[in-house]
């Protein structure tokens, strides 16, 4: 289970990619994998080839133009204190060529709050080495240094980008000098307990390259003016989704031609499927057609240095609720600053004495600021609050802004996503109890010499013993999951008497050592969840934790059962996909248990917080239905690469892996021809043709029947089916209206000659024979030249266009289309089949599988989508943009997934604290391309009524199945139970797909269960035996209340044992 989709359906989000150059024909791609040396290990440089199976899901965050200029970039990390290594570890994964992490400090009993890579035995021993080899580990293709000299110009300039953290405010200032004046990118991030500051400077003249990363637009054209301001009108099948001021350029416009391929043009928005453009008054007349794309022209942003920008500084919201707090921690940071340099030491935590100097302190700074950093007054409650907790080091807010800095960096790098202008503050408050006035004592946090000082120094003793006694559960172990172990452990959730038991059925891959930073090149192949237990008790011994490898559902029941949920204090999920999901938010509804749920998808993180009887669950919102593509345009009628890519994958699925299933079905089950035949419409002899072909006319008895088959496959697919199209619609074909039948969405095919000196048709037919062989068991071949002369052999029959053949224009002819059955061919086929005993040959089905470059599944998938869009004129594309697409894969970068779960962590200290009010939790979105932040309190479990009672989701009726008597409840007995308790009258009752009675239930069946125990019926009806683990049952009611009205009421617990 990795990094999880940021939405409740799993989304794609394509990226920059660059078309793979060897092309066999005009209009085709093939792509060379590229393999690192034999040691595993690559330098990071101008010549590096970016290792793909590492970085894929980050390089579809990133693109390759990007990455490559990560790989020729120094990066230096001053500080190594819990947020100087949380930055170094993002930055690494990311793959720049070299990191050195700088330190003069020594490991103290408070920087094992947060510093995941320092030990008990570190003490006393200089941070930055100590952390060096660990983080090493983390990524082979970066360079890791340490250094423990005081920074020198000649050291920094050196690097590409410098990061600060818990430096002091001279050497900010003096520092940031340096690299503004050297083109040095600077970052400064600090984190002050509960409070955090980014600063970014990255010089007078930063280029941005692509400032969200979006796919860019575009949009197929049905008109253009010929104006001063040409006006274009685009088909209204989908809204364009520009905005004024973007750039566009045109390809394919039949009449005005002087915009094909001209010079990115602006424009303004006139409404969702108009814009306008240049002069058009000089171009010949628009006849039709003409795709328009969105171009990403590249940005020049300036940065002041730290020393005039913190006199007037521009501040990026990451809370709308705290519209004026960045000014007023603007003044509160430099206050901090100014107490350290007077005392050597921060304000003590909790100090009245010290909150009452420093909030004097703050005062003096704020009327000596000169420009707009002065603010009107000081919040004094505010101010005093980051008095108390500035000496706190605490683990998720390290992790938020340790994220988001270490963003910065690979922006500072890349050109890639607009950097934060200029200065971030973060806060959260919310943390602190709810009361208003309650204050923590000296006393209560007062470092102890424990490897929790830096956050009893915020929250206390208390805390400490309450996180020591959780029992929680985490599902998952993959990006979202490894970030909250490290997070749990650090601050000493299960770290006593409690226990986090963490699931996960997946293996690790190589792809997911780029972001789940647990796990090891050595660790591929492991299980996750094991893995991942054991890195973490490295991290904090005390921690108790558990790894199980089961998938969380009905099938798991009896080991996550009544008894193991009751004993949880709450669950956390770290999944990837949507049903786990679901299913994890309805068990925690009806155990009454909190459930915090992130996700992530790019750059963009969203973080949700479900509080029994308080906020609504996961559920109760839902994203909008993903867009299918219409059969007829991916039969038929293709205009995009997405459509060519979804034809290949069903191409697969109908070729490798439903004939052999059905084959095998038919020979192994004896009920399988009773099934088939009661399918509707033409299936049952769709379904018993393909069962006659992968066992009499395809079977194949050697490696050359297997080239011979794929050979054919190729000539139907890719010229025979595409002349008959053509033949029932020729080119100039008008319809009835007199417009072009092959316009606007419908291009126009051109049917393909199969050469063996193609490469593509080689990859094609190399490929799909090798899957067809492993259908079968046989051996399959990669000798091109062998499979070229096979080639030489095969008689290809001679094909002409039929008539009378239907070819559906639309999905809604389609549907109105009857497709007869053909009794006739139906007969034959029962005969002509073998029988089950009469052949004794496996069939294997094949799961497509994405990541593994040597099985076939990607380079048929590659090869035949190209060849597909080579017939239709749509520009083909790489190997890696398909995997993307096909795959449905989930971009995924190590910098999102640490903020996120940063977040996630703060909720999850709220609610062990025991916060009661809605407005102390947050649910948070982020997208840090742009960067964006929102922040909103969860919305509050709707309100149903039924008589004058109100009910939330979290509501049930709680019915004791045994009654004093020790007798089980008959069903009449629980009909009269909400009769006279509820004044509700039954009219439907179901136990999950089960209806167990009904109003309109014939008289006979009724009469016989109105005497039986309420078990025995559902047992009966749903012909499954209850498991012993089971201690109650759900039931769902329909209702009427005594005006006989149908009423909506909560759901029934029904008690058993």
């Amino acid at each position: 289970m990795s990094s999880s989709p940021l939405s409740k359906k799993r989304r794609l989000s394509g990226t920059e990619t660059k078309t793979g150059s060897h092309c066999s024909s005009s209009n085709s791609v093939r792509t060379d994998l590229s393999h690192t040396p034999a040691n595993g290990m690559a330098k990071n440089g101008n010549d590096a080839e970016i290792d793909e199976g590492l970085y894929s899901r980050q390089l579809y965050v990133l693109g390759h133009a990007a990455m490559k200029r990560m790989q020729n970039s120094n990066v230096l990390i001053s500080g190594m204190r819990g947020l100087g290594v949380e930055i170094a570890k993002n930055v690494i994964l990311g793959g720049v060529k070299s990191v050195a992490v700088h330190d003069q400090g020594v490991a103290e009993w408070r920087d094992l709050s947060s510093q995941f890579y320092l030990r008990e035995e570190d003490l006393g021993k200089n941070r930055a080495e100590v952390s060096q080899h660990r983080l090493a580990e983390l990524n082979n293709y970066v360079s890791v240094t340490a250094y423990t000299e005081t920074l020198t110009e000649d050291f920094m300039t050196k690097f590409q980008v410098v990061v600060l953290t818990n430096s002091t405010l001279e050497e900010q200032h003096q520092l940031g000098e340096i690299c503004h004046n050297k083109g040095v990118k600077l970052i400064v991030a600090d984190t002050r307990g509960l409070f955090g500051q980014i600063f970014c400077d990255f010089g007078v003249d930063m280029v941005v390259y692509d400032p969200n990363g979006e796919q860019p637009l575009s949009a197929m054209i049905s008109m253009i003016t010929k104006d001063s301001s040409g006006v274009v009108t685009c088909l209204d099948e989908t809204r364009h989704g520009f905005e004024s001021g973007d750039y566009v350029t045109f390809t394919e416009v039949k009449g005005m031609i002087e915009l094909n391929g001209c010079q990115p043009v602006e424009i303004k928005v006139l409404g969702p499927y108009t814009f306008s453009i240049c002069d058009t008054t000089g171009f010949t007349d628009y006849l039709r057609g003409g795709i328009v794309s969105q171009v990403k022209m590249p940005k020049k942003i300036s940065f002041k240095s730290i020393s005039s920008s913190i006199a007037e500084p521009e501040f990026l919201l990451t809370d709308f609720a705290k519209f004026e707090r960045p000014g007023q921690l603007h003044v509160g940071f430099q206050a901090i600053h100014a107490f350290q340099k007077k005392h050597n030491h921060l304000p003590a935590p909790w100090s009245q004495a010290d909150g009452d100097e420093f909030l004097a302190l703050a005062k003096e700074v704020n009327s000596a600021q000169t420009g707009s950093a002065k603010v009107e007054q000081l919040d004094d409650a505010l101010i005093k609050k980051l008095s108390f907790v500035a000496a706190g080091d605490l683990a998720p807010i390290n992790a938020f802004i340790g994220g988001l800095a270490a963003q910065e960096v690979l922006k500072a790098c890349t050109g890639k996503f607009m950097p934060i202008m200029q200065w971030l503050y973060f806060d959260a408050l919310e943390c602190l109890a709810e009361e208003e006035g309650v204050e923590l004592t000296e006393e209560e946090c007062a470092p102890r010499n424990c490897r929790y000082d830096g956050q009893v120094a915020v929250f206390g003793t208390k805390l400490q013993e309450l996180l020591a006694k959780q029992r929680y559960f985490l599902v998952g172990a993959g990006a979202i999951g490894c970030e909250l172990l490290k997070n749990f452990a650090m601050i000493g959730l299960a770290g006593g008497k409690g226990e986090v038991i963490v699931t996960d059925m997946d293996t690790i891959e190589k792809s997911n050592l780029n972001r789940q930073f647990l796990f090891r090149p050595s660790d591929v192949t492991k299980m996750k969840s094991d893995t991942a237990a054991a890195a973490v008790k490295l991290m904090n011994p005390s921690i108790r934790i558990t790894g199980h490898q089961n998938r969380v559902g009905p099938d798991t029941e009896r080991v996550y059962d009544d008894d193991f949920f009751e004993s949880l204090d709450g669950v956390t999920n770290a999944l990837d996909n949507v049903d786990a999901r679901m299913y994890m938010d309805r068990r925690c509804v009806y155990y009454r248990k909190p459930l915090l749920e992130s996700g992530t998808l790019g750059t963009k993180g969203n973080v949700q917080v479900v509080i029994p009887f308080l906020t609504e669950s996961y559920s109760s919102s839902q994203d909008p239905p993903e867009k299918s593509i219409p059969i007829c345009t991916l039969k038929n009628f293709p205009n995009a690469i997405e459509h060519t890519l979804q034809w290949a994958r069903d191409e697969f699925e109908g070729l490798f892996k439903q004939p052999p299933e059905n084959a095998m079905q038919y020979l192994s089950d004896p009920k399988f021809m009773e099934r088939t035949l009661k399918l509707p419409g033409a299936q049952p002899v769709e379904v018993l043709e393909a069962v006659y072909k992968s066992l009499v006319t395809d079977c194949p008895h050697s490696w050359a029947d297997c080239v011979a088959w794929a050979r054919n496959h190729w000539q139907c697919q890719y010229s025979n089916n595409i002349r008959q199209l053509l033949h029932n619609f020729p080119p100039e074909q008008l319809t009835s209206s007199g417009a072009p039948f092959w316009s606007g969405p419908k291009r126009c095919p051109h049917g393909l000659d199969f050469s063996t000196s193609n490469e593509l048709h080689m990859d094609y037919v190399v490929a799909a024979a090798n899957l067809f062989a492993q259908t079968y068991g046989l051996k399959g071949s990669t000798d091109r030249a062998g499979v070229v002369k096979i080639l030489q052999e095969v008689k290809v029959p001679p094909f002409s266009p039929r008539s009378g053949v239907k070819i559906h224009v639309s999905d809604q002819e389609l549907q109105n289309s009857n497709s007869s059955v053909d009794d006739c061919r139906l007969d034959e086929l029962k005969v002509q089949i073998p029988s089950p005993e009469s052949s004794n040959f496996k069939l294997c089905a094949i799961d497509f599988e994405k990541d593994d470059d040597t099985n076939f599944h990607m380079d048929f998938i590659v090869a035949s989508s190209n060849l597909r869009a080579e017939n239709y004129d749509i520009p083909p594309t790489d190997r890696h943009k398909s995997k993307l697409i096909a795959g449905k894969i989930i971009p995924a970068i190590a910098t999102t997934t640490s903020a996120v779960v940063g977040l996630v962590c703060l909720e999850l200290i709220k609610i062990v604290q025991g916060h009661k009010k809605l407005e102390s939790f947050k649910n948070g979105f982020m997208n840090l391309a742009l960067p964006f932040f929102a922040f909103s309190e969860p919305i509050a479990a709707p309100t149903h009524k039924y008589y004058e009672i109100d009910w939330t989701l979290w509501a049930r009726f709680e019915v004791t199945g045994v009654q004093p008597n020790g007798e089980e409840m008959t069903l009449q007995q629980f009909l009269d139970y909400f009769k006279n308790e509820h004044k509700l009258e039954i009219t439907m009752l179901s136990q999950g797909v089960s209806m167990l009675y009904s109003f309109f239930m014939p008289g006979a069946k009724l009469k016989e269960r109105l005497d039986l125990p309420m078990t025995e019926i559902v047992t009966k009806v749903s012909k499954k035996k209850l498991g012993k683990h089971v201690k109650a049952l759900v039931f769902e009611l329909c209702c009427n209340d005594q005006t006989e009205e149908d009423v909506e009421v909560p759901y029934v617990r029904y008690t058993i044992r």
